[in-house]
């Protein structure tokens, strides 16, 4: 798939806020710091749509992006920033769950793991209540360009014995490191596979 147009369109802060649209929408979700708006501009081709910070957690809205005028990129806030006091991750978590849950226009959800972290607890819970509530989700694994092949294959094979211990099957896998652009063609042929299936 090729991109010709990326537009920032809205940040709300619920779900009841969102474009009133029956377009499909991607969203990408992952723990604080994983390279979620790294990734988004790597896939878009755009050096600064998605706003990157070195500080964790800087996303606090749902951003919609619309992308060829067809279907949405959205980035959701990150979960599992420790240092946001406890009324604030409430917060958060409700805005995140009231998406995820009641947002018939989202299509698939992209959860991004850190190739370079041995599995972590909140991810593995994250995904698991995922799969409780029937949600359809793909992994991406972000930063591998931080790894030899190796080691990178090594991290990945774990961590897919683990969720293996938890799953029957597994959710689609994908390799991405928004420095080399891996994964780019990949993540937008599978986003292009779905929009043929379900944009009549």
């Amino acid at each position: 798939m090729k991109i010709n147009s990326a537009k920032f369109e809205i940040s709300s802060p619920d779900v009841a806020k969102c474009p009133n649209s029956d377009k499909n929408e991607y969203a990408f979700i992952g723990r604080s710091n994983v390279g979620k708006s790294s990734l988004i501009n790597m896939l878009t081709g755009r050096k600064n749509l998605a706003h990157t910070s070195s500080t964790p957690g800087k996303t606090m809205l749902i951003n919609h992006f619309i992308i060829n005028d067809e279907w949405y990129i959205v980035d959701l806030p990150g979960y599992g920033f420790a240092q946001r006091g406890k009324d604030s991750r409430d917060k958060l978590r409700k805005m995140i769950e009231g998406y995820i849950l009641d947002r018939q226009q989202m299509t698939n959800l992209f959860v991004l793991i850190d190739s370079r972290l041995d599995p972590q607890k909140i991810d593995l819970e994250f995904m698991e209540w995922l799969g409780e509530n029937g949600v359809p989700f793909s992994i991406i694994f972000t930063k591998l360009d931080k790894l030899g092949p190796e080691a990178g294959r090594r991290n990945i094979n774990k961590y897919t014995k683990t969720l293996l211990s938890q799953w029957e099957e597994l959710p689609p896998i994908f390799i991405s490191s928004s420095i080399d652009g891996r994964g780019k063609d990949e993540i937008l042929d599978y986003i292009e596979d779905i929009n043929n299936m379900t944009i009549s």
